[in-house]
């Protein structure tokens, strides 16, 4: 699963896209699947997955997760891709 993010700070905005790793993180943080995001998912989830995009892609960011919520004037998703599932074709077997 890939989430474009737009991250809006008081001097700066810029996109950033998650990757597995970082949906791993979230998982490990939130104690949720990341299957959970399909029912919705917070701000403070977006901003987690921002935070650790952007340190991810060399952004600079501060240390602490929340001084980042701090600086956030907005955060929105941009795009979304989500994993795609190919079905086997059928053989004379089945």
């Amino acid at each position: 699963m890939q989430l474009t993010l737009k991250v809006e700070l008081p001097d700066n905005t810029y996109t950033v896209t998650t990757n597995l790793y970082v949906v791993v993180a979230w998982e490990r943080k939130f104690k949720r699947k990341a299957s959970d995001m399909a029912n919705g998912i917070g701000i403070e989830d977006l901003a987690f997955l921002a935070f650790e995009a952007s340190k991810l892609n060399k952004i600079v960011v501060p240390a602490e997760f929340d001084n980042f919520i701090k600086q956030l004037v907005n955060i929105e998703v941009v795009e979304q891709e989500q994993p795609s599932f190919t079905e086997a074709a059928p053989t004379d077997a089945s």
